[in-house]
């Protein structure tokens, strides 16, 4: 590549609290992958598409005080959540198609010296491996391929819903045959698992409203990977790892059969195969047990 990528890293929440592998591993797969990455250590919530539900402005100013730190320093924006995506791409998008909105949001954010221009873009870490740093050079850098393990992919919803709001971000993938999890296990030298579940809903956001209901949707996706010969699942969304991951007791007993699968962060994935450190991957951080897979 003629020149060094540099982006400027969301983390959101969960990635330094819940999921702090998913936040390592992130920056030792940009570091082996010689991608530059500054932290906006100013940024805040983005409002985890609850915050919305009860104050929508406060939700446009959360998130575009957050682009705004982008914008500062001249790059684009990346995330490692689906929902952090979601949130921001919503902000900007209704920012940058209201300008009267655009000026109320500005009005409060010069109240702490921004300002929010639209000069920055938004894209998760996937589809910036995928479309500007190229499955290509990713696969040029694998040291230790995932042939030994078939890898079920799990979209979830914010990465891909609505199609409209994301078809520039996530290169126009379409959401009810994504592909873009399936090329990078490609690109890595793993089997991805083909299996219906795979962009379905995790169940995250209606956990504390409807629990039954989450673990269900949680135990399909879960169950379908497992009888589609998985060995382990992997998500671009901490929300979707952490029920996936952590609820499997539960979601066992509501399904009516053991349930026990690896779900990997992708980030994590992609450092296995990269020969990454077992520090950085943090395989010990999971709940299922996740350490086998490391072989590097």
């Amino acid at each position: 590549m003629s020149e060094q990528l540099h982006y400027a890293l969301f983390t959101g929440c969960t990635a330094k609290q819940s999921t702090p592998e998913l936040l390592s591993s992130t920056l030792a797969v940009a570091d082996k992958l010689g991608i530059k990455i500054t932290i906006l250590e100013e940024a805040s919530c983005c409002g985890a598409s609850h915050i919305q539900d009860f104050d929508e402005f406060l939700a446009h100013v959360l998130n575009a005080r957050n682009i705004c730190y982008a914008e500062k320093l001249g790059l684009t924006m990346i995330t490692i959540c689906n929902t952090c995506q979601l949130n921001s791409a919503m902000t900007k998008h209704a920012l940058d198609t209201d300008p009267e909105l655009k000026a109320r949001v500005n009005e409060k954010l010069a109240e702490v010296g921004l300002e929010y221009k639209g000069t920055s873009e938004i894209k998760h870490f996937l589809y910036t491996l995928i479309d500007e740093y190229g499955l290509e050079n990713v696969k040029e850098k694998v040291t230790t391929p995932l042939s030994h393990l078939n890898i079920a992919p799990f979209y979830g919803c914010h990465n891909i819903r609505p199609s409209e709001l994301h078809e520039e971000a996530n290169g126009h993938e379409n959401p009810y045959k994504p592909t873009s999890l399936d090329s990078l296990i490609d690109a890595l030298e793993g089997n991805p698992v083909n299996y219906e579940s795979k962009n379905k809903c995790c169940g995250f956001h209606v956990e504390l409203q409807a629990n039954h209901t989450s673990e269900v949707l949680a135990g399909n996706a879960l169950v379908d990977a497992i009888d589609n010969n998985a060995d382990m699942m992997v998500t671009p969304c901490p929300l979707c790892h952490l029920k996936m991951d952590t609820y499997q007791d539960s979601i066992g007993k509501v399904m009516g059969r053991d349930v026990e699968l690896p779900v990997l962060h992708m980030p994590q994935m992609v450092a296995l195969a990269l020969g990454c450190t077992e520090k950085e991957i943090g395989l010990n951080f999971h709940v299922q047990k996740a350490k086998h897979l490391y072989t590097a």
